[in-house]
């Protein structure tokens, strides 16, 4: 790459939302501060510390720029991933998720690679990780 050019910087992350309300209800149940009011907006954006955002536009939103869009079908090409503080918040988060009518898709757990992982689906279907480093084993 030229390193006389600046290098672009990734800012956000965008999701398309079939369901503002409840695209947002879901985010906040996974304890992003999305600004209270938000959901009859047809574009919602949330600056997360560090200074990535997270941004939420309606399908009709995308359509008003990009006409020949369409709802994706099929597997995921993105997916969100979220660091718990340790397994028992995987499981707590997961449970707290799909007690709340979300879509479960992997339950938690102890993945061969060192973590406690699951998925859940969000109002869209979009696959979002929970996961959190295990604590290694004791030595025998």
């Amino acid at each position: 790459m030229n390193t006389n050019r600046p290098v672009p910087q990734l800012d956000a992350i965008g999701l398309v939302t079939a369901d503002m309300a409840a695209s947002l209800a879901f985010y906040r149940l996974l304890g992003l501060d999305v600004p209270a009011g938000a959901e009859g907006a047809p574009h919602v954006e949330l600056a997360l510390p560090g200074g990535l955002r997270v941004l939420w536009d309606t399908e009709d939103t995308v359509r008003s720029y990009d006409p020949e869009w369409s709802r994706p079908a099929g597997g995921d090409r993105v997916a969100l991933a979220f660091r718990c503080a340790d397994a028992q918040e995987v499981d707590a988060v997961y449970e707290t998720l799909t007690a709340a009518g979300h879509r479960g898709h992997l339950k938690p757990w102890d993945a061969v690679w060192g973590q406690r992982y699951a998925v859940v689906l969000d109002p869209d279907g979009a696959a979002v990780s929970l996961y959190a480093d295990r604590a290694p084993e004791p030595a025998k």
